[in-house]
């Protein structure tokens, strides 16, 4: 059978990902440059997302607020090392009105006192807020989260994985005591890989980002990082102990108990819609995008077979009553998310849609089926040609063993790609020759010392094209040496190609 996406995977992966996007109608490009437009499909995804992770905040103390799109020039000014990190994506609003010229033109006009930032990030904004908010330990903690826009320019776009605009939510907390800061920034990561693992069927390594990898002005930053099938790393998702950096910035101050005037403790974290691009690299294959049932918009479709119009009736009928029943039965504490692909246009054209949207079911039924009290059932978990006919009660009554065994299955192939392609280097030559053989790429764990800066360590990776991905945590127990330069060290770090 021939594949639905051209060109596949192993041909050209990028220009594949880009038409799984493309088949599944889940974005395309806006005629603002490194801007999308995210269609029905794929923000429903995002709102799935959205509504799992905001119940889970919510469960954990924290409340949504919202905080102002554009930030003073001056705000960013007062956190030198945090500014810096972001100068370069920062996009200017320099004027606030257009006026026409003679020739009917809109130019700028209006010149502003002072610049404003689209927020890359929002420390500094909601940091002169907290300022105003905490007077006394009986302020603390504040645990806040606000579902926002943000505005990073970007030079390399690509829909979902990096574009100049993106959706994405920003907790920030601020504390008493920099154990309970620290506390809840481990938790949060904790709630990123649950998520990543539980919802989007993704196995990831938790650890702690290299100085250089580390968010600005963060005092340490933790990361979930999952290998996508081309073997080039991808964050999912980072939670950030800023320790009292920002608060320091920003005059974040309160009263202790012992009436002590103390700076608070603070943290940032956050995932983005690049877990959809995650998502759609780890799962998808050669005949569109794969989805996770837990996440997916629709776990699953009936498919009516209509051969002839005097059938139409009588087979809708039948479809609409296992659509009741199957929309009752329930799948991860929800009712099953199921409808009926009705459209006015070929039967084939209706399952391939289907499948290059990635509904995680195909029920087929037609006059065949029905006469035999059967259904003709395919899971996107396997190739679209696979199906089995199963009797009608019994698919209804297991459908939500059927999601789990899609979602284990999505999961348990995720996982073997990346152990198959993790690998213990320990010599400099060791790495060159990994990353070097025909651009392989995958997990290399190697001893290294990211504490100390080392010229010769830099260069070889920007050689390599290859960075840290994070110091992974559980692995950190004997003593190796330094591939690099030849010291005794307690530290394994995972390098990688990435996104």
């Amino acid at each position: 059978m021939k594949n639905a996406i051209s060109p596949i995977r192993k041909d050209n992966y990028p220009e594949w990902y880009l038409q799984v996007i493309k088949n599944a109608g889940l974005a395309e490009n806006s005629p603002v440059r490194g801007c999308m437009v995210i269609k029905p499909w794929g923000y429903s995804i995002w709102e799935n997302i959205q509504r799992i992770l905001d119940r889970r905040f919510k469960d954990t103390g924290h409340e949504n607020a919202y905080f102002p799109l554009l930030i003073p020039l001056s705000f960013l000014q007062k956190e030198a090392e945090h500014v810096e990190g972001f100068a370069k994506e920062c996009a200017v609003v320099t004027h606030h009105r257009l006026e026409a010229d003679g020739e009917g033109r809109l130019l700028p006009s209006g010149k502003l006192d002072e610049p404003l930032i689209v927020r890359p990030t929002s420390e500094t904004i909601i940091g002169e807020a907290y300022s105003r908010w905490v007077q006394s330990y009986r302020d603390l903690p504040i645990l806040i989260n606000q579902w926002a826009n943000v505005m990073r320019w970007e030079m390399r776009p690509r829909l979902f994985l990096r574009t100049s605009e993106f959706l994405w939510q920003e907790g920030h907390t601020a504390h008493a005591s920099q154990d309970e800061a620290e506390t809840e920034t481990r938790k949060m990561l904790d709630i990123y890989e649950e998520f990543v693992r539980d919802y989007l069927a993704i196995p990831v390594v938790k650890g702690e980002k290299t100085p250089e990898e580390r968010f600005p002005g963060a005092v340490n930053t933790y990361t979930v990082e999952a290998m996508m099938q081309d073997l080039k790393a991808l964050q999912m998702g980072t939670s950030h102990f800023l320790g009292q950096n920002f608060s320091k910035s920003s005059g974040i101050r309160f009263k202790n108990m012992a009436g002590e005037d103390e700076y608070a403790w603070t943290t940032s974290w956050g995932v983005s819609t690049r877990l959809i691009g995650g998502m759609i690299m780890s799962h998808s294959d050669d005949d569109g995008l794969v989805l996770p049932p837990m996440i997916a918009p629709k776990q699953v479709v009936l498919l009516p077979l209509i051969r002839k119009s005097e059938e139409r009736a009588k087979i809708m009928d039948y479809c609409r009553g296992i659509m009741q029943l199957l929309s009752e039965k329930t799948f991860g504490g929800e009712k099953v998310r199921v409808f009926i692909d009705d459209r006015d246009i070929g039967g084939g054209d209706r399952f391939w849609s289907n499948v290059k949207r990635g509904v995680p079911v195909r029920l087929e039924v037609g006059s065949r089926e029905m006469d035999a009290g059967t259904i003709t059932v395919g899971t996107r978990d396997k190739p679209a040609g696979q199906r089995t006919v199963e009797p009608k009660d019994k698919v209804i009554d297991e459908i939500a063993d059927v999601l789990s065994n899609i979602h284990s299955s999505l999961f348990n192939r995720a996982k073997e790609l990346r152990e198959h392609n993790t690998h213990t280097i320990s010599t400099v030559d060791e790495l060159k020759k990994y990353f070097s053989a025909s651009g392989k790429s995958g997990f290399a764990i190697c001893y290294s010392d990211p504490y100390e800066h080392s010229a010769s360590r830099e260069a070889i990776l920007k050689e390599l094209k290859v960075s840290a991905r994070c110091i992974p945590f559980g692995m950190q127990d004997e003593e190796g040496e330094c591939i690099f330069t030849g010291k005794k060290v307690r530290t394994k770090v995972i390098y990688a190609r990435a996104y």
